[in-house]
C-alpha cells in the first residue's frame, strides 16, 4: 500500500536523521534547517547572518537545489565552508544527503551548520535531516494566505521569518496577518520581520541565534 511505503521511507529516514543528530550533538553543533519557497531570500539571509556573525562564531552551509551550484558558491564568497548537494529532481533533502556531506567539513572548527533546503513550501517539512529546529521564510510577495495552505511547513517550523518587508508599500500583503493566521497553527512561533535588502530586523535575527548556540554549547 501507498501509505505504508510512505511511512517506511519516513520511518527509515528518522532514523539516519537521529544518527546525524547525534553526531551534531557530540560535537555541540547547532544545526538547524532553513526552509521557504523558491526566491524568498534563504541565501540573501545566510550570507547576511554570515557577515554579521563573523566575529563570533564560525558558520558552515550544506546547499540543496535540483541542479546548479550557484547558492555554494555565493555562500563560499562570504568565507564559509559550503557544500552543493543537486538532487537531480527531488524536492527536498533527506538525512542521508546530509550525512554524505560529513566528509567535507571540520565539525570541531563550526559553532554553527546551516542546511539550506530545496525550496519548496511542501516537502522539506516531512523530512528531519538531524536539525536542532526548523526555520522557514515567507516573503511578503507570496501572500499572507500561506499559513493556511501549506500549515506542515509553520506548524514544524520554531522560527518564521517575514523577509522583504522593504517591499510592503507595494504589495497587498499584511504582517500581521501572516503573525495571526501563523500563530493559529504553532502558538510557539518565534516571528522576526525582516529584509535582507535593507537590513531591517537582522539584528533581532543574529542576537535570537547567538543565543541558541550559546545554549547548545
Amino acid at each position: 500500500m501507498k501509505v505504508s511505503v510512505v511511512k517506511n521511507i519516513l520511518a527509515a529516514n528518522d532514523r539516519i536523521a537521529q544518527e546525524n543528530r547525534a553526531i551534531f550533538d557530540e560535537k555541540n553543533l547547532l544545526v538547524f534547517n532553513l526552509m521557504s519557497s523558491p526566491g524568498a531570500g534563504k541565501t540573501s539571509l545566510l550570507e547576511k547572518t554570515i557577515v554579521a556573525l563573523k566575529d563570533h562564531l564560525n558558520m558552515g552551509v550544506i546547499e540543496g537545489d535540483i541542479q546548479s551550484s550557484q547558492d555554494a558558491e555565493r555562500i563560499a564568497e562570504t568565507g564559509a565552508p559550503a557544500v552543493q548537494i543537486n538532487t537531480g529532481g527531488a524536492c527536498h533533502l533527506d538525512g542521508n544527503m546530509i550525512r554524505d556531506t560529513f566528509h567535507e567539513f571540520d565539525f570541531d572548527a563550526l559553532d554553527l551548520l546551516v542546511v539550506e533546503n530545496v525550496g519548496n513550501l511542501v516537502c522539506p517539512a516531512e523530512f528531519k535531516v538531524g536539525e536542532d529546529f526548523k526555520v522557514m521564510i515567507l516573503s511578503v510577495t507570496e501572500g499572507e494566505d500561506k499559513p493556511a495552505k501549506y500549515p506542515l511547513m509553520f506548524h514544524e517550523s520554531k522560527v518564521l521569518l517575514v523577509n522583504k518587508i522593504d517591499l510592503l508599500p507595494y504589495v497587498d500583503c499584511s504582517v500581521e496577518r501572516i503573525r495571526e493566521e501563523s500563530l493559529k497553527v504553532n502558538p510557539d512561533l518565534t516571528i522576526f520581520e525582516i529584509s535582507c535588502k535593507t537590513g531591517e530586523g537582522l539584528d533581532a535575527w543574529c542576537d535570537w541565534l547567538k543565543g541558541e548556540i550559546k545554549a547548545k554549547a
